[in-house]
């Protein structure tokens, strides 16, 4: 276990953060070689197909994550309290919810899947093919959910090692299996789903294991299997609303799929490619903004207000200043990273490519103050606030997709992303610095 209200604030974060980091780095690497393989074996249709299932995913699965890590707030306030007892109540009220949700989210996804795919008007000859990469997607959310919620717990503790280790088992398993399926069994895009399925069941096994054998603060007996209301409240509050934030934004980024898909097979393709390398630009923000959220809860519950700000500045210039550095390397090496999903990319792709690194890139300066400053406000167990700032994403991708599509084609709704940001951060800014002033006066929030 790691107590993070100890040491140096920036030197914590980013021993905290670093395991992260490599840990979604293998998470993105078995979701590429998902898109690399199909694209380099079963083609551009085959590849438009997958990479056009990547905002009902987000819509599906963001929701378990978003959920997951709020339940885990709760657990890293209390491990800064040191509060044990507390800690294991929060950990089995995690499991129930991770229980539920998760059942009622893959029968909701697999009974309504083909309606809405057909709502999102998925063009025809690609439906068929996302309808199956999702059927084992959806098939196997069980795994997923509890590998986000296991992972979140262990990560409340100030472990972020052992999920990293989990995500690496997973990845390789992942890519092997990803060749036997679609190469050797046939399976086409059914057995990269599939493949990430059994890579994640994999990971879930190795946790379980983990904790047996080295959390002793996890261990529950029969009598520990008791739920209570304020506990259930409690995490419902924090869980809840950062899971429907993940939920609001992604239908934002359904919207935006659907635009798309109206502009053809190349648009979805270009779009495809921009996607990956938007969650490859992403990776330091994102796991620097899971740092800063669990620092500020474990402190936030010590009462060490001054050390969460201090860690709160440096890490909001550290993501600055990745996010200008990836946008330069993104525009001008674009062929490259275009390259690595679609290797025989024909001209209109890789220009439609181009237009989305130019536009999104620009702004990933916004993007990279949402994600610290989302995660500050949550770490000090305030849900309202980003819900609220997920619907200034969906205002505003929403509308900017829809009149960009009308008035400016491939254009308007690449500047869809950009817009979201900002409505996001015209909410985030100033709670944010509400919450510092008070923090700066020695206040509870």
């Amino acid at each position: 276990m790691n107590d993070l209200t100890k040491g140096k604030p920036i030197s914590v974060i980013l021993r905290f953060a670093l395991p992260l980091l490599l840990g979604s780095f293998f998470q993105l690497a078995y979701n590429f070689a998902d898109s690399m393989i199909v694209g380099h074996t079963l083609g551009k249709t085959a590849f438009a197909s997958v990479g056009s299932t990547a905002s009902l995913v987000f819509l599906i699965i963001g929701f378990a994550q978003g959920l997951t890590n709020g339940l885990a707030i709760v657990a890293a306030q209390r491990f800064g309290a040191e509060d044990l007892e507390g800690l294991k109540k929060s950990f089995v009220h995690g499991l129930f919810y991770a229980a539920a949700i998760s059942l009622v989210l893959t029968i909701l996804s697999l009974v309504f899947l083909r309606p809405i795919l057909e709502i999102m008007q998925t063009p025809p000859a690609i439906i068929d093919h996302s309808q199956a990469f999702l059927t084992a997607m959806f098939g196997g959310l069980t795994f997923t959910v509890f590998y986000n919620y296991l992972s979140s717990a262990i990560r409340s503790l100030g472990n972020s090692v052992t999920p990293l280790i989990a995500l690496v088992i997973a990845c390789f398993i992942n890519i092997g299996l990803d060749f036997f399926f679609i190469l050797t069994m046939g399976w086409g895009v059914f057995g990269a789903g599939f493949a990430t399925i059994t890579a994640q069941a994999f990971s879930v096994l190795y946790l379980v294991v983990y904790i047996h054998r080295k959390v002793p603060h996890y261990h529950i007996s029969w009598a520990d299997l008791r739920l209570d209301k304020e506990n259930l409240k409690k995490h419902a509050q924090l869980g809840f609303p950062m899971g429907f934030q993940a939920s609001i934004i992604a239908i934002g980024a359904l919207t935006f799929q659907v635009m798309i898909n109206q502009l053809g097979t190349d648009a979805i393709a270009a779009q495809s490619i921009a996607l990956r390398t938007d969650q490859l630009a992403m990776l330091p923000m994102v796991n620097l903004g899971l740092a800063i959220a669990t620092f500020t809860a474990q402190n936030y519950g010590a009462k060490l207000y001054d050390r969460i700000l201090e860690g709160l500045k440096k890490t909001l210039l550290l993501s600055l200043a990745w996010s200008v550095v990836f946008a330069v390397l993104l525009i001008l090496g674009n062929r490259f990273f275009s390259g690595l999903f679609l290797a025989n990319a024909n001209q209109e792709v890789l220009d439609l490519a181009l237009i989305y690194y130019v536009i999104n890139g620009s702004c990933y300066w916004i993007v990279a103050a949402l994600f610290v400053l989302r995660s500050f406000i949550q770490g000090l167990g305030k849900g309202f606030i980003p819900t609220l700032a997920g619907f200034g994403e969906l205002i505003m991708r929403a509308s900017v997709a829809i009149l960009g599509m009308m008035y400016f084609g491939f254009y308007g709704v690449a500047a869809a992303n950009p817009a979201a940001w900002i409505g996001s951060v015209l909410v985030l800014i100033p709670s944010s610095i509400i919450f510092t002033n008070k923090l700066k006066n020695g206040e509870d929030i």
